[in-house]
């Protein structure tokens, strides 16, 4: 084989760390964005953010006055911050110009970007925050109870000794006997004794506690709910106590034979049912909500409807205008000349994930109309590629945009992804929104008369009349989407 040296020219694709860092910047929620910035502003001293969230959350009492106090010991910043394109404050000099053959702030179009807003002038600078009241368990609530009941300082241990025992919903998950029998044999305790530290639990508030069973938890609230005559509450005691299943199951037929009872007993027993709380120690737990903060907001406007960027999650960051002075001197090289790069980069791929997510924001609005004047019923049918091709956008990028951003609507708040789905076809040779035959769906069930629900046969013959042509077991699979039970569990007395 004869060797040769031969010259090709060819193009290929390649992603170049800044493609990179957009596409992953892209791909984040507020919550992960917010902590990258943190993650990178700690790494990189060029970049500086004018919307720190903990400038004002730390604030120092002098005088009856409460001040903001600087993070950096420098002098407190102005009461306006630097718009768009401004350049930095006066302690750079004139390192705004001539920085790197051209104008720093320029150079770096986005030096000083973020929300474009002011700082929020209305907002009451002296106010208080306010601060939560720790919330107490179920374990300390049930034990200061205890503590007021005069026993003995061992059924106090005992009784402590089953609150442990309890789960977050207040019952006793652990048998009696595998919790004697973890006691040492030294200290001698009977098993009756435990069974009274038991009842002790159990006749504290919240009523309910320290229930080893559905059944046993309702049973104790029956007992001690008051203004219940005595012949409802002698039948709704054995229903929840024996006959639990078929009352949840709504096995009525079963239940009037069972127990020689009538419709009109089981009506009164279903309304002390409903009284009762199957998780009483619920309302202890210490389980934080989890808030959505919208990226972007849609409202009504003269001429339709009017897409904007959230301005409070959109970071306000510029490269630091100390550090751009003295590189503009020639006093710092080396690595400060990539962290610049790298700073500008991440200006520029923030600039362009919200351009982006407004941008899909808007082609989705203007895609869903009705269902912004009408509700779910009247969205459209919408895939990815429609708006991709729209926006001359790959699919993948309107998917990484729609994924985990969120929209505010008169309607309430949905994810971008909420707006996307498939068809149905109609009679008249058009499509449907698989989202609004789920409204319809939950509209039919909501207005069904609970004496006869609707099943979902009925369903879906309803829906072929209005032109929609869907199967039953489509109707079951978008009825179990929305976690409406089946018609055996929606038919009521």
């Amino acid at each position: 084989m004869k060797q040769s040296l031969q010259l090709r020219t060819s193009q290929h694709l390649a992603l170049t760390p800044q493609l990179q860092q957009s596409i992953r910047l892209l791909q984040l929620s507020t919550l992960e964005l917010h902590q990258e910035i943190e993650q990178i502003l700690s790494d990189n001293p060029l970049l500086e953010r004018l919307d720190d969230p903990l400038d004002r959350s730390v604030r120092l009492l002098a005088d009856g006055a409460i001040n903001n106090a600087p993070a950096n010991g420098e002098a407190p910043a102005p009461a306006a911050p630097a718009q768009e394109g401004e350049a930095a404050p006066a302690a750079s000099g004139e390192a705004g110009e001539g920085f790197e053959g051209g104008d720093a702030e320029r150079d770096a179009s986005d030096a000083d970007w973020g929300s474009g807003g002011g700082s929020g002038g209305g907002e009451d600078e002296d106010g208080r925050p306010q601060l939560e009241a720790s919330a107490i368990s179920l374990r300390e609530h049930l034990m200061e109870q205890i503590r007021v009941t005069g026993c003995s300082a061992r059924d106090r241990a005992l009784a402590e000794l089953v609150i442990d025992a309890l789960d977050d919903n207040g019952y006793l998950e652990e048998p009696l006997d595998e919790i004697h029998a973890r006691l040492p044999e030294e200290l001698e305790i009977e098993m009756d004794e435990l069974r009274c530290a038991l009842a002790l639990v159990q006749s504290l508030d919240p009523v309910g506690v320290g229930a080893r069973s559905a059944g046993e938890c309702l049973a104790l609230q029956i007992r001690r709910m008051p203004g219940v005559p005595l012949v409802t509450r002698r039948l709704a005691l054995k229903i929840v106590e024996g006959y639990l299943s078929w009352f949840a199951q709504r096995e009525y037929s079963k239940l009037k034979k069972a127990l020689d009872c009538d419709d009109e007993d089981l009506r009164e027993v279903q309304a002390v049912v409903r009284q009762c709380n199957p998780h009483p120690g619920a309302a202890f737990a210490s389980n934080v909500s989890d808030y959505v903060v919208p990226d972007v907001i849609v409202r009504r406007a003269k001429n339709g409807w009017a897409v904007m960027l959230n301005p409070d999650v959109m970071p306000r960051l510029r490269v630091n205008s100390l550090y751009a002075s003295l590189m503009k001197q020639g006093k710092c090289e080396g690595q400060m000349n990539s962290q610049l790069q790298e700073a500008k980069w991440l200006i520029k791929n923030m600039r362009q994930r919200f351009d982006t997510i407004l941008r899909v924001a808007e082609a989705i609005v203007e895609r869903q109309k009705n269902f912004f004047s009408h509700g779910a019923v009247a969205m459209r049918p919408l895939v990815l590629r429609e708006i991709a091709d729209t926006l001359g956008l790959h699919e993948s990028t309107i998917s990484r945009v729609t994924t985990q951003k969120y929209m505010l609507t008169p309607h309430g708040m949905f994810e971008l992804k909420y707006f996307f789905g498939s068809h149905v076809a109609t009679e008249a040779g058009g499509e449907a929104s698989s989202t609004a035959i789920r409204a319809l769906i939950a509209q039919l069930t909501g207005a069904e008369d609970p004496k006869n629900p609707l099943s979902d046969s009925k369903i879906a013959e309803m829906l072929g009349e209005q032109g929609m042509v869907i199967a039953r077991r489509t109707v079951a699979k978008y009825r179990e989407a929305l976690k409406i039970p089946p018609v055996s569990l929606r038919k009521a007395l």
